[in-house]
Parts: structure tokens; C-alpha cells; sequence
């Protein structure tokens, strides 16, 4: 499994279930009285739960430096061999956890070993995330990297809707699905870190970090880098006039089923 920072998780989750929730009613919070969030990384999705919620929320990451960051209750653990007995809660549910792992189907197995009552994942498509910017070129330049890193990657980042296959596999039933969209804007006044992401743009920084895992020769990637910059520095002269402005929508999937 890849690992991530705690500043990488917040700025990817960011927004994330700030205007509605609805599409977390299968979950059925309300009923819950204890609640496993695998993979919890610095909580997002675990403060969530807790504000949905009256049940204990246990958090469980195998990154002890993640877990630091979120209050409550957590346990240090592996998605492979949840440290629980057999349906030690009634709820266990993930958010882009599986898109990150090798075998997301063995997750699955034990996070229904751990349930006597409902599974629950919420996972994007990153195959699907769509892109609309002033800067002409940032849409059409996204797409090609989202394509790159698509092909490169050694996991099922774009499982989304997908995931309800696994469910069935694993024999859980009674599975529903719904789509939840995280817009992420940028648009004046900008914040600090608006500037520091469009700073990125300009150096390529990005690029140079996903490199290992984007598809392609160093040629191509030396040129889709190329572009990316000037992008970026346009970005970087649109954001200077208070002209720069962004969306983009990731679908994320809740996959609800029953033990």
C-alpha cells in the first residue's frame, strides 16, 4: 500500500462532506452504537462519523504518525488483519482505502470477518475526475497526466461504482450505491495555499513527484512536464491579476452492504 502525509490527506479530502451528507444515509449513523473507520489516516472521514454519530468511533491506521493526529480512540492496525475479534462492531466502513490497495477483496473479507452487521466503503474514480480552469490548456493537460497516472499505477485508482462488485464477491448483500462529489474551487480571494499549489504548477513539482508511477517514455514525460510548467505559469499570471479560477469534481461511490 502507498503511503500518504497528513497535509497530502487534507489537501485531497478538502470540502470533502462540507455541504451534504446525504449520501451517507445507507450507513444508518444514527442507529450505530460502535463504528470501525479502516484506514483512517489523520481523520477525516473519522470526525465525520462522530459528528453523524452517538456510537464509539474507533479510528485504525497502521501509520502511527496518522493517528497522532486524530483524537478519540484509534488502534494502530493492518487492513489485511484487523487486530478485532469476529463482529466486534456493527458498522465498518473505509474512504480511499481500497483504490490503494493490492488486494482490496482481502480487505473487504476482513472488514466483513469484524461486522455482524453492515460494510461500507467510499471510493473514488479518479478515472472520472473532471477538470474546468481559466487557463486554457489546464483541463486538456490534466486529463493527459490523469491518463499517464492511470496507466502507471499498480492499483484501481478509478474503482468507484466498481466497488459493489467486490462486495458481491466477498458474499455481502443487500448492496446499494451512491455517488457523492467533492468539488474542490479556487477562485478569489485566494489562500495561502491556493498560491502555493499554483507555484507548484509553474515548477512542475507535481509532475516530478508522481513521476515513478505515470506511464510513459522520459521523453514524453519530460515534454508533458514542459507544458504543464507554462501552464502553470500562466496560472501563476492569472492568480497575480485575480483572474485565475478552478474546479474540480472527483466522484467519490458509497457502497453499502450487509453481512
Amino acid at each position: 500500500m502507498r503511503q500518504f502525509s497528513a497535509e497530502y490527506l487534507r489537501e485531497t479530502r478538502r470540502g470533502m462532506w462540507a455541504k451534504s451528507r446525504e449520501a451517507l444515509e445507507p450507513l444508518e449513523l444514527g442507529s450505530r452504537e460502535r463504528i470501525l473507520d479502516v484506514g483512517c489516516g489523520e481523520g477525516a472521514l473519522t470526525r465525520v462519523l462522530r459528528e453523524e454519530s452517538d456510537a464509539e468511533v474507533v479510528g485504525c491506521d497502521r501509520d502511527a504518525d496518522l493517528l497522532a493526529e486524530l483524537e478519540g480512540p484509534t488502534v494502530r492496525g493492518d487492513a489485511y488483519r484487523l487486530p478485532f475479534p469476529d463482529d466486534a462492531f456493527d458498522l465498518v466502513v473505509c474512504q480511499a482505502l481500497l483504490i490503494n490497495l493490492p488486494d482490496p477483496e482481502r480487505a473487504l473479507r476482513e472488514f466483513a470477518r469484524v461486522a455482524d452487521q453492515r460494510v461500507a466503503a467510499i471510493e473514488p474514480d479518479n478515472g472520472a475526475v473532471s477538470v474546468v480552469s481559466t487557463v486554457d490548456a489546464e483541463g486538456e493537460l490534466a486529463r493527459q497526466a490523469r491518463r499517464r497516472y492511470l496507466s502507471g499505477v499498480d492499483t484501481d485508482v478509478a474503482l468507484g461504482a466498481d466497488t459493489a462488485d467486490l462486495f458481491e464477491s466477498v458474499g455481502l448483500s443487500g448492496i446499494t450505491t451512491r455517488r457523492y462529489d467533492q468539488t474542490l474551487v479556487v477562485e478569489p480571494p485566494y489562500s495561502d495555499r491556493d498560491v502555493r499549489e499554483v507555484g507548484r504548477k509553474a515548477s512542475g513539482a507535481g509532475l516530478r513527484e508522481r513521476r515513478e508511477t505515470m506511464a510513459g517514455t522520459d521523453a514524453e514525460l519530460d515534454a508533458l512536464r514542459a507544458e504543464w510548467r507554462e501552464m502553470g505559469r500562466e496560472a501563476v499570471r492569472q492568480v497575480q491579476n485575480e483572474e485565475y479560477r478552478r474546479r474540480e469534481t472527483v466522484p467519490f461511490y458509497v457502497v453499502v452492504g450487509t453481512v
